[in-house]
């Protein structure tokens, strides 16, 4: 039975609801009060506003579905509010750690209230089908900030973080990357099961491939310290024109929270100030940073076609899949998602269990991997919440597959991210590809 229909059942939607709301308490239940305050650069936010802003978009959908319904605070809207102009002016994304009413105690007082609200909402509510998409919408709106949330603790906090859960990294031997020879042709591109997914996911279409590679991992932190060894970071040749301006405007010299000790580059993250791990996916690249690698190895980046179909769809079987392994959840034994609680990337092959049919390794899990493709709508594409997804349709591009921050319940195959070609913030990595 699908996910939607199972949800269908108010006592399943409250359980999922609850479920998504203490894991939202559980990654901040061990900070600091001072901690919840402070914001360290203007991409990321202060801790208590996620906590509130996951809190107050219930009431934006639960204003969508019923007309009569009052917002619990003129000045929490206005704080919380991300970027819908729909609801008032939303405040300056980079202003959100000058702002100390309402205080933490508060944000946390409103998030008890939203969820007496939305719990005797869902009690006392029916809903047709589109509504009960919008409400688990907010479900998986709040799971992809608790994303959010872990990349903006990593650069709050780093190794002073300390989770509640903690799962050790089973180290493997060093693997070796291998082009994968995936055959083209007429590809159903897009999301075709019966759960919920987002609009940006549909309507599924055709779309025609060449014949091509594609890594079996993605790009390792050995493999990127050839190119960086290479010059990489200081030829022109390699670089978009913009990315290199940027590389020069910033002073790049690695990826994003590396840094160099004597000899040796190290990296600081959730596990502490270490060694460069050869065998782990590169991590915190920008798309400019990916074409580049690219360019420099005479490979160049998948479309997101050709990562999609390489990580679904069975040959054999003619088959697409949900996940690399089927369509089965994810669980441990396939991929690092948020609840493997590793709090950072696997070393390469730890997950034979999540190849797709085509062979190919964590595909789904550990980083996002950047794609290609400019961030637009599919052919056909109908809004399913206005200034959600399809005001972003521009200046972005596409990064399948998750990463260790995000949550089981809101990955997929077919989900599409999506970021600005200089961001390097997020979890995000690469594979390559080459025409044949």
């Amino acid at each position: 039975m699908s996910n939607i229909l199972q949800l269908k059942n108010k006592e399943n939607l409250l359980e999922k609801f609850l479920e998504t709301r203490n894991r939202t308490l559980d990654l901040v239940k061990t900070l600091e009060k001072d901690d919840f305050v402070v914001q360290t650069a203007v991409f990321m936010s202060p801790p208590k506003w996620h906590v509130g802003h996951v809190s107050w978009i219930y009431e934006a959908i639960m204003s969508k579905i019923n007309k009569n319904y009052e917002f619990y605070s003129k000045e929490f809207s206005e704080y919380l509010n991300s970027y819908y102009q729909q609801f008032g002016v939303p405040q300056d994304k980079g202003l959100r750690g000058i702002v100390s009413r309402p205080t933490t105690e508060e944000i946390f007082q409103y998030f008890e209230i939203i969820n007496e609200r939305v719990t005797d909402f869902i009690k006392n509510s029916e809903f047709n089908s589109d509504e009960l998409k919008l409400i688990i919408m907010g479900f998986n709106h709040e799971c992809q900030h608790q994303e959010l949330l872990v990349y903006d603790l990593q650069h709050l906090l780093a190794e002073q973080y300390k989770p509640i859960n903690k799962n050790p990294i089973e180290v493997n031997q060093q693997i070796t990357n291998k082009s994968i020879s995936i055959k083209g042709g007429i590809f159903e591109l897009g999301y075709n099961g019966e759960e919920f997914c987002y609009d940006i996911e549909l309507p599924s279409h055709k779309v025609f491939l060449n014949d091509f590679k594609i890594d079996k991992y993605p790009v390792t932190n050995s493999e990127f310290l050839k190119f960086m060894k290479d010059g990489g970071y200081e030829d022109y040749k390699y670089w978009l024109s913009d990315g290199w301006e940027k590389v020069k405007e910033n002073n790049w010299k690695s990826p994003m929270y590396w840094e160099k000790i004597g000899d040796e580059w190290h990296v600081r993250d959730f596990l502490g100030i270490r060694k460069i791990n050869p065998n782990e996916p590169v991590c915190h690249v920008s798309y400019y940073e990916a074409d580049a690698y690219c360019k420099w190895a005479g490979k160049r980046l998948p479309t997101e076609a050709e990562w999609e179909k390489a990580a679904l769809w069975d040959e054999k079987l003619q088959k697409k899949f949900i996940f690399p392994w089927g369509d089965s959840e994810p669980t441990s034994e396939n991929s690092n998602l948020l609840e493997s609680y590793h709090w950072g990337c696997t070393n390469l092959g730890n997950f034979p269990k999540g190849s797709s049919p085509s062979g190919c390794e964590h595909m789904i899990g550990d980083v996002w991997e950047w794609t290609s493709s400019e961030f637009i709508g599919y052919p056909g594409f109908k809004t399913g919440f206005d200034e959600y997804n399809d005001k972003w349709f521009s200046n972005q591009k596409v990064l399948r597959g998750g990463s260790f921050g995000t949550p089981k319940m809101s990955i997929r195959g077919s989900y599409r991210n999506f970021f600005r070609l200089d961001e390097r913030w997020l979890f995000s990595g690469f594979r390559c590809a080459e025409d044949v």
